[in-house]
């Protein structure tokens, strides 16, 4: 996300977050080849696909690193990202709600979602919806234009519904298609509401509160590779596109 077309913040570090960059001409480092147009990393929760990424970005560039008080404790307490020298880069502990300028003219505030711990910080017995800031949404505005990134989200309240309802694009987990995708498959054996996402369909999916919402633009984000939504034509794309919602891809850019 940029504002002026200079500086850029990164919500979350995905693990292939070095490639993302290589095939983004606009985050290259500029002479000297350490001055990244990267001035924030936002992080709406501290899963491994949402944090690992940031190990790519220890090069001694001075960045910000921002997220709500769990979410950098779950850092502090793995010694692997202390390769983020804290003296370069600034570890900022923002409240929930509290507004913050992640990089010129790019306005957020983080507000807590129903969600859960990571799955390496679950313990024996996880508590799954919670909205005590381990899982959050990121609500943007840029001029007149509000957004919200929510790429993870066990639930759908009606606080949730209420605040989405008030922003111009959304993007939202679209980690399975339905509750038990990876059951069936064979490739796990936890219920997406069990790992902390939102079905799209099934009883009380994402699929019909969204489809519901006002926003000019509906958005599937965090996309898991088993959800046939990914398959062009598929009876499933089919279904999401017909409900008015788009399927984010890689290189997908979103003007304001």
């Amino acid at each position: 996300m940029t504002g002026d077309g200079e500086t850029w913040a990164l919500f979350n570090a995905s693990p292939d977050l070095g490639r993302q960059i290589r095939a983004t001409p606009a985050l290259w480092p500029k002479q000297p080849l350490r001055q990244s147009p990267i001035g924030a990393v936002v992080l709406t929760n501290a899963d491994v696909d949402h944090v690992a990424g940031l190990l790519s970005l220890r090069e001694r560039h001075p960045f910000r690193l921002i997220a709500l008080e769990p979410v950098h404790a779950a850092l502090d307490a793995n010694s692997v990202f202390d390769a983020l020298d804290r003296t370069v880069v600034r570890r900022v502990v923002v409240r929930p709600g509290q507004a913050f300028e992640a990089t010129p003219g790019v306005s957020v505030a983080l507000v807590p979602v129903p969600g859960k711990a990571p799955l390496y910080a679950e313990g024996e017995n996880p508590a799954v919806g919670v909205e005590n800031g381990e899982t959050a949404g990121a609500f943007l505005t840029v001029g007149a234009t509000r957004l919200a990134y929510v790429p993870g989200c066990a639930a759908l309240t009606p606080s949730s519904v209420e605040k989405l309802a008030q922003v111009d694009v959304v993007l939202f987990d679209g980690t399975l298609f339905v509750d038990d995708e990876m059951i069936r498959m064979g490739i796990g054996q936890k219920t997406g509401r069990r790992m902390g996402h939102l079905p799209i369909t099934g009883a009380g999916g994402s699929l019909e509160a969204l489809q519901a919402l006002p926003a000019k633009r509906r958005i599937y984000v965090h996309i898991n590779n088993t959800n046939p939504i990914l398959i062009d034509g598929s009876p499933e794309h089919v279904i999401v596109e017909r409900a008015g919602l788009e399927i984010a891809a890689d290189g997908m850019e979103i003007g304001l």
